[in-house]
């Protein structure tokens, strides 16, 4: 005879627990619904559902992190580093950084308006490029100081929102002003005798004011989006701030379409200025061929000189980090390029723009040192 026959109620209590057991399940997922019957049998079943994915994975496994918008509205940015000591040598290189930055962009301002011979395009432009510096790195540094030194490394919905808007505009902003830069020299060295009327005050603002706008209305077209994807698998962002390609890597949804508007975007954006630059120092590169003095080719290369080292290093990491596949991107890798333009570039291209330019070294010696 079998076991089953030996006893023949097995089956039955068998049976008899497994119901007690979803019955007792049943009332558990119910446990704290109104007992009018308002409530939906959907979020019964979503209760019901919910528990028995923890009971399937069994009592000592990790229950599954999920994330959503209605669930939570703060995001976990990343520390620096894992260790006290590499932590408070990060605080102190970034606050370096972020107070160079600051001191030199404002000191650049000044000298700029304190100084009646640099009441020009070039100067006007300059003074757009160090205001961008110190919103741009602002908008980023503070908040990594805080991460650093803080356990709590959290950032809330709105604020990495708008994180992200001002970090995404005010470098498309960058690029458009440096673009206007080039042309700015194009002006100068191709046509001096048109120049004043090229770059007028009018054209200048212009310039300026469509460099900004557009930017800015560009940023929050992008935030506004990213935003409104789910975020369902974590709410780690592998990331020292915020910014759309790690959100990218922690939606549950279909990130195709949102991926080939960022690629659009800022390779129209970055490439676009890239080439506006290019195209003008292929133009003064030609007319610096025909000056016959070796003075006069040394001193038109060296008002260029500044500007062509911080295109250099703007468009090089901006190119590195969004004009890549996403495939072939490395979170490390993207991390270092997002410092250096966020924090070093702002601290050095004042530096660079001063070192150079002996109107301005005469300025702050004799009016800010005397």
């Amino acid at each position: 005879m079998s076991d089953a026959s030996s006893e023949p109620g097995a089956g039955h209590k068998g049976t008899s627990v497994g119901h007690r057991n979803r019955g007792q399940e049943t009332e558990e997922a119910t446990e704290g619904l109104p007992a009018d019957g308002s409530v939906q049998q959907g979020e019964v079943a979503e209760r019901f559902l919910e528990r028995n994915q923890v009971i399937e994975r069994g009592p000592d496994a990790e229950p599954v992190e999920m994330f959503n918008q209605s669930s939570s509205s703060r995001f976990i940015l990343l520390s620096l580093s894992s260790g006290p000591y590499l932590d408070v040598f990060g605080f102190l290189a970034f606050l370096a950084m972020y107070l160079i930055t600051l001191i030199a962009n404002i000191i650049l301002i000044i000298v700029v308006r304190i100084n009646p011979k640099l009441q020009t395009p070039m100067y006007f432009f300059l003074t757009n490029l160090s205001i961008i510096d110190i919103c741009f790195s602002t908008t980023v540094v503070p908040k990594i100081l805080q991460n650093t030194l803080s356990k709590d490394r959290s950032i809330s919905l709105l604020e990495c929102a708008v994180q992200m808007h001002f970090h995404l505009a005010l470098g498309s902003t960058e690029c458009f002003i440096l673009a206007v830069m080039a042309y700015d020299r194009f002006a100068a060295i191709c046509k001096p005798l048109h120049y004043n009327t090229i770059m007028s005050k009018k054209m200048c603002f212009c310039m300026a004011a469509a460099s900004w706008t557009s930017s800015f209305i560009n940023s929050i077209i992008h935030v506004i989006y990213t935003f409104q994807m789910p975020f369902c698998r974590s709410h780690h962002v592998n990331h020292f701030f915020c910014e759309i390609p790690p959100f990218l890597q922690i939606s549950c949804s279909d990130t195709w379409l949102h991926e080939v508007a960022t690629y659009i975007s800022a390779g129209i954006i970055a490439s676009l200025s890239f080439f506006l630059t290019l195209i003008s120092y292929i133009h003064i590169v030609s007319t610096i061929l025909k000056i016959s003095s070796t003075d006069g080719r040394y001193k038109a290369l060296s008002t260029c000189a500044s500007h062509i080292i911080v295109v250099t290093v703007y468009y090089g990491t901006i190119m590195l980090l969004y004009l890549r596949p996403r495939s072939r991107s490395s979170p490390d890798i993207d991390k270092s390029i997002s410092i250096l333009y966020s924090a070093v570039t702002p601290m050095l291209n004042p530096i660079i723009y001063s070192v150079r330019n002996k109107d301005v070294k005469r300025t702050i010696r004799n009016k800010l040192f005397k």
